[in-house]
């Protein structure tokens, strides 16, 4: 396949298991375009994309490695892409520069302090559970809205120390950079409108009223020692890590409970003990991880992988769906989830350097929430076919729009 005839992604992200086979059913590396035309090399399978991710090679940094970023704004509908990688932060940073700004934040989420986290995060849970049946629509409840969405959001405004007043528009935000569904103009303009608007005011709260969080603490280095942190890098380092912290963790939430309803036997086992609650957490990032498809890393230099030879200066999308559903990798059975399958090595944190900062304490939310629920909620059914639950619109997000339950007695 030559690049001129490159796989159009589906921006709505309508059947990402679907467009994964498809995409490896032609090749170990494959040319495809982004929402708006933005043009890309997709790994399909998971040794392909691991080696991709630790080859040094690789880059994350746009300004220095993407040859068509100097043309980025004769794009209009390239607009929504600046969310991702027209900003200064871990997530798009390239050696010495990503190490200096991931140790800044790095503290914020070692072990010690995730397990501090557990008493406020069993808090919220047991919080949220209660006014579950206060939230049914008769007998129906949006479980993503009021179960899996108010819990991780509520604990990193905690550790960002959000005010209540900027809550809803950072979800607002994050919606909206992880929606893919539309390159327009405009909507790549209301992103930028957002974030050059909400973080600032986050900021401003938080020189206004120090506390005992972490954007206070990124305040305090920015302003004590200013060649470790710009204000452009504290901006965008916050959009990071707070979109990333709470958004990330709905969906794993969600399609873990999915997943569990869908398979009554493997709910029970789980709740017997048989298998434990972290291989139900890796076997739905496996299957579902919470991001499929990462824009964007680059190559350094012309590299060659599996017979095909990423130009150097081209784009890579890290497809993490692809990678978790290989049958070369996981077996015939790869696109079935099975919480016995003991698939701790998924990719969905990422690996090497850029693995999440954040993943134990995602972790630690979804193996808080999802066994308490089980247990307040033992005859727990989905209240629609299974068929009728919508993805939402993203090829970067992997989750549920909605996901109406009974609560059953």
């Amino acid at each position: 396949m030559t690049t001129s005839t490159r796989v159009t992604v589906d921006p709505f992200g309508s059947d990402i298991p679907a467009e994964s086979a498809r995409l490896r059913a032609l090749g170990a590396v494959v040319p495809v375009e982004l929402p708006g035309g933005i043009p890309a090399w997709a790994p399909t399978g998971y040794d392909t994309l691991k080696s991709l991710i630790l080859d040094p090679r690789v880059s994350k940094d746009p300004r220095q490695h993407w040859a068509l970023w100097p043309e980025i704004g004769e794009h209009p509908a390239w607009g929504w892409i600046l969310g991702w990688v027209g900003v200064i932060n871990m997530l798009s940073t390239y050696g010495p520069d990503h190490t200096r700004l991931r140790k800044l934040v790095a503290p914020s989420f070692t072990a010690r302090r995730t397990e501090a986290m557990r008493p406020r995060v069993e808090a919220i849970t047991a919080e949220l559970l209660d006014s579950l049946p206060a939230s049914a629509a008769g007998d129906a409840v949006d479980l993503r809205a009021d179960y899996a969405h108010p819990l991780p959001m509520r604990m990193i405004c905690e550790l960002f120390g959000v005010p209540e007043e900027l809550v809803d528009v950072t979800v607002t935000l994050v919606a909206a950079i992880m929606d893919t569904s539309d390159p327009s103009p405009e909507h790549g303009a209301f992103v930028q409108q957002q974030i050059g608007t909400v973080i600032p005011a986050l900021i401003a709260y938080n020189s206004e009223h120090p506390g005992d969080d972490i954007t206070t603490e990124l305040l305090r280095v920015r302003d004590e020692d200013g060649d470790r942190l710009s204000d452009e890098e504290l901006l965008y380092t916050l959009l990071l890590v707070i979109g990333a912290g709470f958004e990330t963790t709905v969906n794993l939430i969600g399609n873990a409970v999915v997943a569990l309803l869908q398979h009554p036997r493997q709910l029970a086992a789980v709740r017997g003990g048989e298998i434990g609650w972290d291989a139900v957490v890796d076997e739905a990032l496996r299957v579902q991880p919470s991001i499929a498809s990462l824009p964007l890393r680059y190559a350094v230099s012309d590299i060659t992988i599996s017979g095909v030879t990423i130009p150097a200066g081209d784009a890579i999308v890290s497809t993490f769906a692809a990678a978790g559903l290989d049958p070369v990798h996981y077996g015939p059975t790869a696109a079935e989830f099975d919480a016995g399958r003991a698939a701790d090595d998924h990719l969905a944190f990422g690996i090497g350097v850029h693995r999440c900062i954040g993943a134990p304490l995602a972790r630690m939310e979804a193996i808080t929430a999802l066994p308490a629920l089980f247990d307040r909620y033992p005859s727990l059914a989905l209240a629609v076919d299974p068929a009728e639950l919508k993805q939402v619109p993203s090829f970067i997000a992997f989750g549920w729009q909605e996901i109406p339950v009974r609560l059953g007695q």
